[in-house]
């Protein structure tokens, strides 16, 4: 198996991104072999500062980056020698099996859409956020911020999405799936939500629990994945950001809390297109991006792109 890591991606690139892909190298199988994707003279600048030299990486040259703040559709048209561009031409081309980025988060959703593009059936892919449960486990919520507009049959797909991620990735069985409301009533809520509820409720292609309030989000004996437009989503992963942050200046340390820590977990994968593509924080420092190369390694090996297709096809 190959990853592909976007050496230049994230605020903190190529820096942090060299030190996580060397991090990974400490954890990942022989079998796994790292394609370090960006400026040649800086990756191996930095790999004989950190006496890694001899590391089995191989290395993929770029000449340019996509900023963080760059206009993501017209950049990754114009710049194509940057460590983006070339990630997905590897993707596609399949000399790689899963690209990691940190970077530039709609450059890489326009790579996924017209490089690698959808899964036939899929409407809108999506991508997922982590919340922490008290218990050890967590909580899947889709999408968090690509679709803030959505209809009931797009919804309807996030929670196939959503459930076949859960169990193949992270081997939860018959995962539970609820639709985010302001109430556990089926008549509550907006013109969506209702809607979506009268498709969901008889289903049998996912385990639909009925609606799960804000108070259940950390409540993992009641719901495993919940399912909401990206722009509430994106509002209820961006509090627990805060939340953890606030946590943090106050001094206070605690078990439960650090979990909220986005490092823990690296990133997410874009669910509904046809390879793996996962996206990090743009401020990712060195743990997150091991965790997101690694997390990649996951969802290659569980062949999540192959288990969505079997249900769409």
């Amino acid at each position: 198996m190959k990853i592909g890591v976007d050496i230049m991606g994230g605020d903190f690139a190529p820096e942090a991104t060299v030190l996580g892909a060397i991090m990974a190298y400490e954890k990942l199988p022989e079998n796994i072999k790292m394609v370090l994707i960006g400026d040649e003279e800086k990756i191996v600048n930095i790999l004989k500062k950190e006496k890694a030299e001899s590391l089995d990486f191989e290395i993929v040259p770029t000449s340019e980056v996509i900023g963080m703040g760059e206009h993501p559709a017209k950049t990754y048209a114009k710049k194509t020698d940057s460590s983006i561009v070339k990630g997905f031409k590897l993707l596609a081309s399949k000399k790689i099996d899963g690209f990691a980025s940190a970077g530039n988060t709609g450059a890489m959703l326009v790579g996924a859409m017209f490089t690698i593009k959808s899964i036939p059936g899929v409407i809108r892919p999506c991508i997922s956020g982590i919340l922490p449960q008290e218990n050890g486990n967590f909580t899947l919520i889709l999408d968090v911020g690509i679709n803030p507009d959505c209809r009931p049959d797009i919804l309807y797909q996030y929670a196939v999405l959503g459930s076949v991620y859960a169990e193949n990735v992270y081997n939860i069985k018959n995962p539970k799936i609820g639709l985010l409301n302001i109430g556990s009533e089926e008549e509550k809520g907006s013109l969506l939500t209702k809607a979506t509820y009268e498709l969901m409720k008889d289903t049998k292609d996912f385990n639909f629990i009925g609606n799960v309030e804000g108070n259940d989000i950390f409540n993992y004996d009641k719901v495993n994945v919940i399912i909401c437009d990206g722009f509430t989503g994106n509002v209820v992963l961006k509090e627990a950001e805060a939340f953890y942050s606030s946590i943090k200046k106050r001094g206070i340390s605690d078990e439960y809390f650090d979990r909220f820590n986005f490092e823990n977990y690296g990133g997410t994968p874009i669910l509904g297109i046809n390879s793996v593509v996962t996206i990090g924080h743009g401020i990712s420092n060195s743990v997150a991006i091991k965790n997101l190369i690694i997390h990649t390694k996951d969802i290659v090996e569980a062949k999540l792109s192959e288990k969505i297709k079997e249900y769409f096809i």
